[in-house]
């Protein structure tokens, strides 16, 4: 769906780097730092609107997060959020999530979200999936070992897409749901899109999954 303009998003973001931080490479390793204390931190990798990572944020008190969302039209929405309830374990970043790199050290996120990403559904494209083997190496970089990553989506090809994925890299299902609000989803925050489709009964299909100690190294071997 096309974004509206925002001619006041810039201003907006500019006032607030308490939120939206504007070098987020300066903090590689020291992010804790910036929260100002030692809570695991939990990343959402395209965050939107930012409704599941700002009610995750009130719910855990506990935990730091970080909402990553390319998009500024789309991200300045999340920091209304912010900013209407004061979130102060929630940090914005306006990036790309293939640079992510230049961002956390290694080991230093406990926890990755991927919340309806785009599906890409055109085979040449399949390199952009946040769920293809490029980015999954990424993300086993910056994990702890046996770090974890939560995916939902309401794209049935991208999710049996994403299941491959996952076991030919070498990770450990954990739990995997094909209708998530007809199983026990009591705890369950929801995105923007996943409460417009649910609304609508259309299935929304859930994963965690866990990187292990022994990889298979397939990864190791594609381009």
């Amino acid at each position: 769906m096309r974004q509206r303009n925002k001619p006041w998003a810039d201003q907006l973001i500019a006032e607030n780097p308490q939120w939206m931080i504007p070098n987020p490479a300066d903090f590689k390793g020291k992010w804790q730092e910036l929260f100002g204390n030692r809570n695991p931190i939990h990343i959402e990798i395209g965050t939107g609107k930012g409704k599941f990572i700002s009610e995750m944020a009130k719910r855990n008190p506990d935990i730091n997060y970080i909402g990553i969302e390319l998009s500024k039209k789309v991200i300045v929405s999340a920091l209304e959020k912010c900013l209407v309830d004061d979130i102060i374990n929630l940090k914005l970043l306006h990036i790309n999530a293939e640079d992510m790199m230049d961002y956390f050290a290694d080991g230093e996120v406990a926890l990755i979200y991927l919340n309806f990403s785009d599906p890409w559904p055109k085979t040449r494209h399949e390199k952009r999936r946040l769920t293809h083997h490029r980015f999954l190496k990424n993300y086993q970089m910056i994990l702890p070992k046996n770090g974890e990553i939560h995916f939902k989506t309401d794209n049935r090809g991208l999710f049996e897409y994403s299941l491959v994925s996952f076991n030919q890299f070498g990770l450990k299902l954990n739990a995997v749901s094909f209708n998530l609000h007809e199983d026990d989803c009591s705890d369950n925050v929801m995105t923007e899109y996943e409460a417009k489709f649910s609304a609508k009964g259309y299935p929304i299909y859930r994963a965690e999954v866990q990187f292990q100690e022994i990889m298979n190294g397939v990864h190791e071997n594609e381009n």
